[in-house]
């Protein structure tokens, strides 16, 4: 039942005694209640606070406005402080108390490496469209400027990045951008983000950009992998190409010093030969002159000497006689046992030989009889 139902003996919960009553509550009586209980009269108009009743409820609300004060900024964190809207300096990480309605602090967080991506289909220097994807990668520097000097400075660093992209990508040839030219193409990019950034003031720095793996659209991926495999397949002919040559120019560069070596050996070689050829020549020269037949006959022998001693086989012709003579000396010489020094014992063997054969015919080499052959024929 209703408070104000006909038979409801409950009050009226604004005052009205009868319960006929309909309004909104008398505002004096209700500071007038409260002013009793905080010890006040209750008399006049709208009646009044004691003093003591004043100084409790004030120092209730400075109590509850100091302690709205305390707050706490993270260790990775920078606090910027406003005073009535005005910049007046950063709050340190830590337990920090600001003045409530009065100064105002924005955390930024300055520790953390923050991203932004930028992609699209742009249009290369050799009228190409490709697919390029790119990462920029930043820290906050200035906690105020990142705020306050651009409405959105992640938005801004956005727009920079992707009009930069578009920039480098368009004065770059689509090869360039695909396989080779991707280093440069990151390192030209970065640089004119920064160009582009630094009279805002944002407050960033900017500490990498990934240039992601471009690719050409999906219509032509298939030619343009023929062609980067084609590109590849170039580089590895290159590459063996190079150690081959590698390999061969130091070997090239050995047989070169070798053949020096041995030409200039050989010149060494000629030249002593020659100087001892000259020098055995006029040794000779005197004993020439002094008895020129004993000296020819003396070259004669020794140079026939030479001659037959790479033979195995000796025909002695005897022009006194119409027999020709025949020395098995091949025979003889298999019979020795070969040593060290067995040529020399050849030669010397076939001498000994040639001597013992014109000692017994009695006729040298030259054809003419012996003295003691002319003595018997009576030429004396």
């Amino acid at each position: 039942m209703a408070w104000n139902e006909p038979g409801n003996k409950g009050q009226d919960p604004w005052g009205n005694k009868n319960g006929n009553d309909k309004g909104p509550p008398d505002l004096d009586e209700v500071f007038k209640n409260i002013s009793k209980r905080f010890g006040g009269k209750g008399n006049g108009a709208g009646g009044g606070f004691s003093a003591l009743g004043f100084i409790i409820v004030l120092g209730i609300a400075v109590v509850v406005w100091g302690l709205s004060g305390f707050y706490t900024v993270k260790e990775a964190e920078k606090g910027v402080a406003l005073r009535f809207g005005k910049y007046i300096g950063e709050v340190e990480p830590g337990l920090q108390w600001k003045a409530t309605f009065i100064d105002e602090v924005f955390p930024v967080n300055v520790s953390n490496v923050r991203s932004i991506p930028a992609s699209g289909s742009m249009l290369t220097a050799d009228e190409n469209v490709v697919l390029v994807e790119l990462d920029v990668q930043y820290i906050v520097v200035d906690p105020y400027r990142y705020l306050f000097s651009a409405v959105d400075a992640n938005s801004s660093l956005r727009e920079a990045t992707d009009s930069a992209l578009r920039y480098v990508v368009g004065h770059n040839r689509m090869d360039d951008i695909l396989t080779t030219g991707r280093d440069q193409i990151r390192r030209d990019t970065w640089e004119e983000v920064e160009r582009i950034i630094k009279p805002y003031n944002l407050g960033i720095e900017i500490r990498d950009v990934n240039f992601l793996p471009a690719r050409p659209p999906e219509e032509v991926k298939d030619a343009f992998d023929d062609a980067i495999a084609a590109q590849e397949d170039e580089q590895r002919f290159i590459r063996e190409a190079e150690a081959y040559s590698r390999e061969i120019e130091p070997k090239a560069r050995g047989t070169v010093q070798r053949m020096e070596q041995q030409a200039n050996a050989y010149k060494e070689r000629e030249i002593l030969e020659a100087r001892g050829k000259v020098a055995r020549f006029e040794k000779l020269l005197p004993e020439y002159k002094a008895a020129p037949e004993v000296t020819r006959n003396r070259l004669y022998i020794d140079a026939m000497s030479k001659v037959l001693s790479g033979t195995n086989k000796v025909l002695v012709d005897s022009k006194a006689g119409n027999n020709m003579m025949y020395l098995p000396l091949d025979k003889l010489m298999e019979q020795r046992p070969q040593t060290k020094t067995s040529k020399h014992v050849e030669v010397d063997t076939v001498n000994d030989s040639v001597n013992s054969i014109v000692n017994s015919v009695g006729m040298p080499l030259d054809g003419r009889p012996s003295r003691s052959d002319r003595t018997r024929q009576g030429r004396n």
